[in-house]
């Protein structure tokens, strides 16, 4: 996971809910997508949250990525389990809901 280190910073954190602000568009990560217009590509918010939750995904059951994620932005996770196998996130910028993925471990 080397291609995340300094990507974000971690604000707040609770048992199923995290806060990061993400790093400028000087990262690497934004300058690979793409130049002029950065976004956070969407494997790169899967490997987040792989990163926070500290799980190994398996499996990606769905994935919407609904709005473009831009550097420096402030952004909520919301993570749901009922099994601690299957997963779902929520990722949210002031309360817009940006993407949703469910995945299992």
């Amino acid at each position: 996971m080397k291609l995340l280190k300094d990507l974000f910073t971690l604000e707040e954190k609770s048992d199923y809910s995290y806060v990061i602000s993400l790093a400028n568009k000087s990262h690497p990560v934004f300058k690979a997508h793409f130049l002029g217009n950065e976004i956070l590509a969407g494997f790169l918010q899967i490997d987040i949250v792989s990163l926070l939750m500290c799980h190994k995904i398996t499996l990606i059951k769905k994935a919407k990525f609904l709005e473009v994620i831009r550097p420096k932005d402030v952004l909520k996770f919301d993570i749901t389990s009922k099994d601690n196998i299957k997963y779902k996130v929520i990722i949210y910028k002031e309360n817009k809901k940006m993407s949703e993925i469910i995945y299992e471990i």
